[in-house]
């Protein structure tokens, strides 16, 4: 039976797990959090059924695939702890959402212990498609892992380069937009609500962009931030080691960390059921932390 190692069981990989066991392949697992029982790891872990391994390199041992799943700034650690175990030829499968930097560094790592390195960008959300999401693959060993990708399940791969770094610098660059949308939205929608302008401003962005509902598309944004702002301030953190790399200097990616991890405070709000729901659910807290937004200026 095929064999495949996981790096990291949060959202990802435990949507990875499923979907790799669903197509009868063996599922190994390590994660730094398997320490702590209360962790999402170990719930995760516990609830597939799987038996946390004690080691990165006892995960691994075997795995012709190695999938790396962990937060972004940790791309470079677990492909370090990977590294020691892999089996010669083995693929490594680096998912994370890290700079091209990082990659190449972590590319370094694998390739010095035999192991063949593919950097993978995941260009949607992971939950509609799961398996078949679409990847953007990068390095030397991409062709190759393009031919042997349907045996692991993924169907939707495409090799933009055989270096590396290429496939991360169009994720993250495209993020500074992504996060973007939702950091702004979600200002914007704050301080619109408190003014009591909240309508005006959202039938006004079809005069300048091609018609939309922008209510709902305020609404999945300012959700996915809300949700998700931990993961994507880390995410973002990567997008500033990015932009820096290419000489630029990364003013608004700096900012939408900010604004994703301030909106991670509120994970509930997201269950309001609607845009303005959402932003009262948001604004409501903020008076109970006592940060109360001011009265505005008549």
């Amino acid at each position: 039976m095929t064999r495949v190692a996981l790096v990291g069981l949060g959202e990802v990989g435990r949507i990875l797990a499923e979907d790799f066991r669903s197509a009868g392949i063996h599922v190994a697992a390590w994660d730094t959090a398997f320490g702590d029982p209360r962790s999402r790891a170990s719930r995760n872990a516990a609830e597939l059924g799987l038996s946390p391994s004690v080691s990165a390199p006892t995960a691994v041992a075997g795995a012709a695939l190695v999938v790396s799943a962990v937060t972004a700034a940790q791309c470079v650690v677990a492909a370090e702890a990977v590294a020691v175990g892999i089996d010669p030829s083995a693929w490594f499968f680096d998912l994370n959402s890290s700079s091209p930097g990082h990659k190449n560094a972590a590319a370094q790592a694998i390739g010095a212990g035999g192991g063949r390195y593919v950097e993978a960008a995941l260009m949607s959300p992971i939950a509609p498609r799961r398996l078949g999401s679409p990847f953007l693959l990068g390095g030397p060993h991409a062709a190759a892992f393009a031919q042997d990708a349907e045996a692991f399940s993924f169907t939707d791969v495409t090799v933009v380069s055989d270096s590396v770094g290429r496939a991360a610098a169009t994720k993250l660059c495209r993020s500074v937009i992504v996060k973007g949308l939702e950091s702004l939205l979600t200002e914007s929608l704050l301080a619109a609500r408190t003014y009591g302008v909240e309508r005006d401003v959202l039938d006004s962005l079809s005069n300048i962009l091609p018609p939309a509902d922008w209510d709902a598309v305020a609404q999945y944004f300012i959700a996915r931030s809300l949700q998700h702002g931990r993961r994507r301030s880390e995410e973002m953190e990567e997008a500033v080691a990015a932009v820096a790399e290419a000489g630029v200097e990364p003013l608004m990616s700096r900012a939408i960390v900010t604004r994703q991890a301030w909106a991670a405070q509120f994970p509930g709000a997201a269950n309001a059921g609607s845009t303005l729901g959402m932003v009262d659910a948001v604004l409501h807290a903020m008076k109970e932390n006592g940060d109360v937004p001011k009265e505005p200026t008549p």
